[in-house]
C-alpha cells in the first residue's frame, strides 16, 4: 500500500476538552473544530483529530471507551517537561524514570483515556543491551 500521510484519530466524549489539553499542555494548535469533531497540528508536523464517540460516523461497535492507545513525544529535555505540566497540574500516571535501553521517560493520562509518553533518548547501560542481544 502506498499512502501520502498517516493520521492519528481518537474517539471522545468531548473532543474540544481532549483538543485542549494537547494545545495547553504540548502545543498542538486547534486547525478545524465543528464540535464532533475536532483536528489538531503541530509545529513538528504531527496532528491529533479527536471525534465524538457517539457521533453517527463512528459504526456502534466502536464507540467504546479508548484504552491500549499511547501516544509518544519525543524531547530535549523529559525532565524539564515533566516539571513543567507537573506544576501545571496535569496528574503525572508514571513519573520520571531512566529506562536500561536507552530512554528517559514520564507518562500522563490524556482525558480521553489515551497514555501520553514524553521521552528523551539517553546513553544506554552497556551491560543491559549485551545482556539483551544489542
Amino acid at each position: 500500500m502506498q499512502f501520502t500521510k498517516m493520521a492519528t484519530w481518537l474517539l471522545a466524549d468531548d473532543p474540544t476538552a481532549a483538543a485542549n489539553f494537547y494545545a495547553e499542555h504540548f502545543g498542538f494548535t486547534v486547525a478545524a473544530d465543528i464540535g464532533w469533531y475536532v483536528s489538531l497540528t503541530h509545529p513538528s508536523g504531527s496532528t491529533i483529530d479527536f471525534v465524538q464517540r457517539d457521533h453517527e460516523s463512528v459504526q456502534t461497535r466502536f464507540r467504546r471507551p479508548t484504552g491500549g492507545v499511547g501516544l509518544a513525544f519525543l524531547v530535549e529535555d523529559a525532565a524539564a517537561e515533566e516539571e513543567r505540566l507537573r506544576a501545571a497540574g496535569v496528574p503525572i500516571a508514571l513519573p520520571l524514570v531512566d529506562e536500561p535501553w536507552g530512554q528517559r521517560r514520564f507518562q500522563v493520562e490524556a482525558p480521553a483515556g489515551e497514555m501520553v509518553e514524553v521521552l528523551q533518548v539517553v546513553a544506554p547501560d552497556p551491560e543491559w543491551m549485551a545482556a539483551n542481544g544489542f
